[in-house]
Parts: structure tokens; C-alpha cells; sequence
């Protein structure tokens, strides 16, 4: 039997499945003080989700009882994965679960985006009927360029291409014949992708390379209009992380005009201040890091990150394990 720390909350299904494994289950958060001063050391395994961040400092805090590290979601920027590998420890995620409500979310911003939905509501509660003013743009026609080209943003470009959209991707990854095999045209730079399309969503992860990747200068080479003849204006969407934008550069563009809307689901800092300039901007609307927060996709998550403990701690290699390569 083992002992499992959940600190970020689970579904009821998977915490039952783990304990059905045989295995007890903590059920409750644990402060970074804690974490520091070797609380996992009590440990077998821990899932996480966003909150809780395990940095090199916890996992050498942290003794060789513990054996793995779940992430149940796709990014596992909060984790050192690194420091884990040479503490022999695998970090396993669940990347697949959270794929359709991420996809559904990145397509609602991109409507809501072009036919003013935030704006119109907002106008309509104050006792406003701004008819004349809430004029909008068609996705259909228009080149939409996606940042990764994994599993959500081909998810995004199907829905988008049955839509009416051209889509293009960039992604220094991926095999060529997967973005044709889905009729996405594949850029071997992140600046054409800009030159040519009016529409940028991101998908990628949050590295060393891709820290403010989306900056002052693509998005002034984004062209404003799209190869139907239709001055319909840039359009920005992050369902990914934080941080892959430059979020100052961004509200300058839309103070300038450079880009006309702007969605994000993710900051560069998390919670975000009531009173941040950038989701004040008219032409900026947010929600707060829910792509995955649908209830189909964390009955899934749940149980895909609890048969990925349980397949590590039985001994067995898990394929979901994303520091497999540096152990």
C-alpha cells in the first residue's frame, strides 16, 4: 500500500480508484512552508494540479520514499522536472483529458472575440442598445495561425477549417506530414505565421524559448487584413500559459490599435489584480485559467492521472511519464 498526497483536489471517481488499488489518499492542500520542510517525505506519491508548485528545493527537501509526481493536467511547468529525474523520480501527467473543453473554450473566445459577445452583454446590462456600433467579422475566409501543433490546436484547426478558416501552423516539432495530412499549411518560422495570418492562437508550452515568443514586434507584422478582401482587424487568443505573451507589448498593441481584440485564459501572473491595465482594455476579455474546468474533462483527468500512478507505483513504465528522457 501506498500513500498519496492530493493537494489540489480530485474527482471523487479517481480518489476511489486509487483507494480501490489499494493505496491511501490524502485529500487536502499542503503549503509550500510544508512542502520545504520535507513534508512529502511521508509520501509515496503526490498529484498536483496548477496550485501547488514543486520546485528543486521541495524535491531535495523531499526523501526516497517518494516514487512519483502527477501532474493531472497537460503543463507541468510547476514542477521541476529536471530535479526530479535526478532525484530518480518519473513525473507523469494526463495530457489527453482536457483536449476537447480546451478546444471548445479557444473557439467560444475566438466568436466572442469577433462578434463582440463581452462588449454587447456588458452594454445591454448598463441599458444600452449599441446596435449600430457591434459590427463584426466572420471566421470564415480568414487565416487562423496556430503556435504547437499538438493535439488541442489540430483539435482547434478542424473545428476552425469546418468553420471556413485557412489554417497554418508553426511548430519546430512536428513532423511535416501530420500538419498535411490535417490540410494545415506548416511554417518553418514563427514570423511568417505572423505575416500571414489575421487570427493567432497559442498552444505551445511555456519554456525558455517561448517566454514572450508572441511580442511587440510579431504582432505589428500580423496584416490586418485577411485574403477575402476584409479589413477584419488582429485577433489574439491564449488557452495555453501565461507568459508566452508579452503582456505589456499586448496592451500597448491594443491601445495602438495593432491588435483589435485580445482573449486569454492564462497571465503571466496568477490570480490577476482587479485592477490590471491589460483586462480593463474594451477590447480585452478574460477568463480565469478554466480551458480544463468542465465536468467531462475532470472526470477524465482525474481518472487518467490515477491509472498513471498506479501503473508507476506497480513498477510498470508509464507512457504519460514526460521526464522519461532525462531519467
Amino acid at each position: 500500500m501506498a500513500r498519496i498526497a492530493v493537494t489540489d483536489g480530485m474527482a471523487p471517481e479517481a480518489i476511489e480508484l486509487l483507494e480501490k488499488a489499494g493505496h491511501e489518499v490524502i485529500n487536502k492542500p499542503i503549503e509550500l512552508t510544508d512542502l520545504l520542510a520535507g513534508e512529502l517525505s511521508n509520501f509515496d506519491a503526490i498529484i498536483v494540479r496548477s496550485a501547488t508548485k514543486i520546485p528543486a528545493e521541495v524535491i531535495s527537501a523531499t526523501s526516497e520514499r517518494l516514487k512519483v509526481i502527477g501532474r493531472a493536467g497537460v503543463g507541468v511547468d510547476n514542477i521541476d522536472i529536471k530535479a526530479a529525474a535526478e532525484a530518480g523520480i518519473p513525473v507523469v501527467n494526463a495530457p489527453r483529458a482536457s483536449t476537447q473543453s480546451v478546444v471548445e473554450l479557444t473557439i467560444g473566445h475566438l466568436l466572442a472575440s469577433l462578434r463582440h459577445l463581452p462588449k454587447a452583454n456588458k452594454g445591454m446590462r448598463e441599458g444600452k442598445w449599441e446596435k449600430k456600433i457591434m459590427g463584426g467579422t466572420e471566421l470564415s475566409g480568414k487565416c487562423l495561425g496556430l503556435i504547437g501543433f499538438g493535439r488541442i490546436a489540430q483539435g482547434v484547426g478542424a473545428v476552425a477549417q469546418a468553420m471556413g478558416m485557412e489554417v497554418h501552423a508553426f511548430d519546430p516539432y512536428l513532423p511535416a506530414k501530420i500538419a498535411k495530412s490535417q490540410n494545415t499549411t506548416l511554417h518553418k518560422s514563427v514570423d511568417t505565421l505572423f505575416k500571414r495570418c489575421t487570427h493567432i492562437s497559442i498552444h505551445c508550452n511555456f519554456t525558455d524559448d517561448t517566454h514572450h515568443l508572441v511580442n511587440k514586434d510579431r504582432m505589428a507584422m500580423m496584416p490586418g487584413k485577411s485574403r477575402d478582401g476584409i479589413k477584419c482587424g488582429n485577433h489574439i487568443v491564449n488557452c495555453a500559459r501565461g507568459g508566452i505573451i508579452d503582456e505589456t507589448a499586448l496592451l500597448q498593441a491594443l491601445e495602438q490599435g495593432v491588435i483589435s481584440s485580445v482573449a486569454l485564459d492564462v497571465f503571466e501572473s496568477e490570480p490577476v489584480a482587479p485592477n490590471y491595465a491589460l483586462i480593463q482594455h474594451e477590447n480585452f476579455h478574460g477568463t480565469p485559467h478554466i480551458g480544463a474546468d468542465t465536468l467531462e474533462a475532470q472526470a477524465r483527468v482525474g481518472m487518467d492521472i490515477a491509472n498513471a500512478i498506479i501503473t508507476v507505483l506497480s513498477g510498470a513504465e508509464c507512457e504519460t511519464t514526460v521526464n522519461k528522457h532525462l531519467l
